[in-house]
């Protein structure tokens, strides 16, 4: 397996694919987080989600510590894709990586992606960063925060085990968030951006959401639903009707 193979892992295969989706998990998240949306997919929709490093499956493989370490490799594999419609997609931190890698495949590859769509995160410029470094916050009131926020098993918690295997991730991630520094991002792309949100999550909301209009020369749409940060675990199956509807395609029944 190539290097760069080891970043996508095939969520919804399809034999002769209209179009590609790749999804790219939140901070602490993994792969499996988009498992549930195989079935939501088309026959001729082939669904991928990256793999990031130091968990699942990647367990023993280097945590990424800087954002150009997740972009770089999912450009790689991402590149071998264009010769069908590529879609990205990206929660929370995930977000922020898709729309990377988009500008990279656009900048280096002239490639014009279908669409960008960001979910939980607000546009460049507007990210709202905690009073105090979660990445370096003791474990309890990390683990706290996660609590909050939602996203992760409870039970997890109540597991020092399972603690010790998720935080280092966690912090690792939340480390690139804190540091992450997107620069000029005025008209950088040319492809359609799509942000969604919960209505009642703490940190993105209708203002921040559409700030992601000022990075697309094409057109851009927002729209929220009901729920906090995570309200795409509730709204999973709506939020692949309405992605796929506007890049042409109908969901599965």
């Amino acid at each position: 397996m190539r290097p760069a193979q080891q970043w996508l892992r095939v969520v919804k295969p399809s034999a002769n694919p209209r179009t590609r989706v790749v999804c790219f998990p939140h901070a602490g998240g993994a792969a499996s987080f988009y498992q549930a949306w195989g079935p939501l997919a088309p026959d001729d929709v082939e669904l991928r989600a990256v793999r990031y490093p130091g968990r699942e499956d990647r367990l023993l493989d280097p945590l990424a510590q800087t954002m150009e370490a997740l972009v770089a490799p999912a450009v790689a594999e991402c590149s071998a894709l264009l010769d069908r419609p590529l879609t990205l997609f990206g929660h929370s931190m995930g977000a922020s990586v898709a729309f990377e890698v988009a500008r990279r495949l656009q900048e280096v590859h002239g490639a014009r992606i279908t669409g960008l769509f960001v979910s939980g995160r607000s546009g460049p410029g507007w990210e709202s960063l905690p009073e105090q470094s979660l990445s370096s916050a003791p474990d309890a009131e990390l683990v706290e925060h996660l609590r909050e926020l939602g996203g992760t098993d409870t039970a997890t918690f109540d597991h020092p085990d399972l603690l010790e295997l998720i935080l280092p991730a966690i912090r690792a991630d939340y480390g690139i968030v804190e540091r992450y520094q997107a620069g000029q991002t005025d008209g950088v792309l040319d492809a359609p951006v799509v942000a969604y949100y919960g209505d009642e999550d703490p940190d993105v909301d209708a203002d921040s959401a559409a700030a992601w209009a000022a990075t697309t020369r094409a057109s851009f749409t927002a729209r929220s639903f009901p729920g906090g940060h995570f309200y795409l675990t509730d709204h999973g199956t709506a939020l692949m009707r309405d992605l796929l509807s506007r890049v042409g395609v109908p969901a599965a029944t």
